[in-house]
């Protein structure tokens, strides 16, 4: 992925960079991950149509970041994290 060469060109996210989010990010961060320009990010979440949950904080919008990793199929597997203990 090349680096953007001009104020105005959105650098996408890789996958690796996703799976190194923290828990919460804000939307622009989203918007990057899932290639949504700014603008329409932000009208999608102002209307609830954005494509996972958004939380408003205040004047701030995030988003959880193991929902955006579930709907970009780069959530944990089934039975990831489990250490075969019986319940």
């Amino acid at each position: 992925m090349k680096a953007p060469t001009s104020s105005r060109e959105v650098r996408w996210l890789t996958s690796d960079e996703l799976l190194a989010l923290p828990a919460a990010i804000d939307l622009d961060t989203a918007n990057r991950a899932l290639m949504i320009g700014r603008s329409t990010g932000y009208a999608l979440a102002k209307r609830g149509e954005y494509p996972i949950k958004v939380l408003r904080l205040g004047t701030a919008y995030r988003v959880v970041t193991a929902d955006l990793l579930n709907l970009l199929g780069l959530g944990q597997q089934p039975g990831a994290g489990q250490h075969g203990l019986a319940v």
